[in-house]
């Protein structure tokens, strides 16, 4: 999908096309995976074009704030942040096309990413291969700054790993129902069924979708309550991003009551997933914006996101959370992060399962 395919002509139109379904789709459905903007179903009001940085993050204030703050004291650039959900920044780049304000789209998953891949501009080869293959998109339009993998969440009073399936597919016993935690509107849950739909096709999803609505889980907004849920003993079990559950352990400490299952089985349910970043080909300033993604995939952030936010690093040199098992130890299916943009069709496939409205 690169921009020599095309006449202006033919991208104006398209960009108009794939805008309008995309606010109608991924503004109401994919909210954001970071707890503090997943109510958010539009974006606060897009800053003025001014000499600052531009920043769209569809990942929360609370979780990446501290970050930028320190990108500033480090560079002198003064950063502006529009804080919404992934999906409705994703809407309103399109929207405002050629008249955004935007330098960065910092989005919460690839999905987003890939829904602006053609407003997005090529990056620098020495700041694309600082991160792995897999971690980026083949056509150096966007790279990834942390992973997060998808995981099982257990309370450890009513369930022990013995206990767990091997694979997503075991939920879908009968002797799940009701124990059950899942968050459909969640965007790296979405993420996450557009990757079984490519591994396991759209029957096979589908009837994975029905075996899980059959057990009537209880439905959250996000990954937080889901994790609150599993502590309490609310729900069994919950499907969440790993990370979570080590924000709880680090304020509530080791007597919180649910640990991580990480499926032996692999598949879907063990995909890892990256947040990532572009900047905008229309970015006022580029230079700004290559410094901040600089930044992003620097010493300094990647220890941010292991230590602060117990996600995985990318870069070489910098360990992972103590409490953490390996990526390479984990059995991740074989996708490629940069196809899981197709949210449409996962949304479209919830919704004929009764996991949507």
């Amino acid at each position: 999908m690169t921009s020599d395919i095309w006449n202006s002509t033919a991208r104006r139109s398209m960009f108009m096309a794939l805008g309008l379904a995309i606010i109608m789709v991924l503004a109401i459905a994919c909210s954001s995976d970071d707890d503090d903007t997943a109510a958010a179903t539009t974006p606060t009001a897009p800053p003025e074009e001014s000499g600052e940085l531009v920043i769209y993050s569809g990942r929360s204030e609370s979780l990446v704030a501290p970050l930028i703050e320190r990108f500033e004291l480090a560079t002198g650039i003064d950063a502006r942040v529009n804080y919404a959900g992934t999906g409705a920044l994703a809407a309103t780049l399109l929207e405002e096309g050629d008249r955004s304000p935007a330098d960065i789209f910092f989005a919460q998953d690839p999905g987003g990413l890939g829904a602006v891949i053609e407003l997005l501009a090529p990056l620098p080869a020495e700041l694309i291969e600082r991160v792995p293959d897999w971690a980026r998109s083949p056509e150096n339009l966007w790279v990834g700054v942390s992973g997060r993998a998808r995981t099982v969440v257990y309370n450890t009073d009513n369930v022990s790993p013995e206990d767990l399936p091997d694979t997503l597919e075991g939920f879908t016993d009968p002797r799940w129902k009701g124990r059950i935690g899942w968050a459909p509107t969640n965007g790296s849950f979405q993420a996450m069924v557009t990757g079984m739909r490519l591994i396991w096709g759209e029957d096979r999803t589908r009837q994975w979708l029905e075996g899980i609505v059959a057990n009537e889980p209880l439905v959250y907004a996000a990954n937080t309550p889901i994790v609150a849920a599993a502590g309490s003993g609310e729900i069994n079990v919950g499907f969440v991003n790993h990370y979570y559950l080590h924000r709880f352990l680090a304020e509530e400490g080791e007597g919180f009551d649910a640990r991580n299952y990480f499926l032996p089985g692999g598949g879907p349910g063990s995909a890892v997933l990256v947040a990532g970043a572009g900047m905008l080909k229309t970015a006022d300033n580029p230079i700004a914006a290559e410094r901040f993604l600089d930044y992003l995939l620097s010493a300094d952030a990647q220890l941010y996101f292991a230590e602060e936010t117990f996600e995985y690093p990318l870069i070489d040199g910098v360990a992972r959370a103590g409490l953490l098992p390996s990526l390479d130890d984990l059995k991740t299916p074989d996708v490629d992060v940069s196809d899981l943009g197709d949210l449409a069709a996962t949304q479209d496939l919830l919704r004929e399962a009764d996991a949507l409205p």
